[in-house]
């Protein structure tokens, strides 16, 4: 299964942010919207990193004043994106041994989408129970 007919279930929809952000506002879009994650995007809409809530949360307590920063000085940089052709196997491979749960998905260097390890948990699960339920359909033909 590929990326592609994850994001074809889920849809589009990716909530960004620019590095010139403050911390404090970006803590309210990933609360307003029961999210894990901002793409950073520079002014061409190609992600130049990831904001999570993991990386306030861990940071609060050590830099005082860390919402009034920006968010480029406290963002993931270097991230790992996938594409629409990917192996959602194999990604869920690299995210779950390379411990992050977003995942940006780019084409033609700009931003279509994202997914999570949930999605694409969910996912292989769907793809799961289709297959048990046409070997059932199968053997009961028998």
């Amino acid at each position: 299964m590929k990326i592609d007919s994850v994001l074809a279930s889920k849809g589009p929809s990716v909530y960004t942010v620019e590095p010139s952000a403050i911390i404090r506002n970006a803590a309210v879009i990933l609360g307003e919207n029961n999210i894990g994650a901002l793409i950073v995007l520079d002014g061409e809409g190609t992600p130049v990193g990831i904001l999570s809530e993991r990386d306030i949360v861990r940071e609060l307590p050590r830099q005082p004043g860390l919402l009034d920063r920006t968010v480029a000085e406290l963002m993931t940089t270097g991230i790992l994106t996938g594409s629409l052709q990917d192996d959602v196997q194999a990604l869920l491979r690299t995210m779950t041994e390379r411990h992050f749960r977003h995942l940006p998905i780019v084409e033609g260097g700009k931003l279509i989408g994202l997914v999570t390890l949930g999605d694409l948990v969910r996912a292989q699960l769907n793809a799961l129970k289709g297959e048990v339920e046409t070997l059932t359909i199968q053997l009961m033909d028998n």
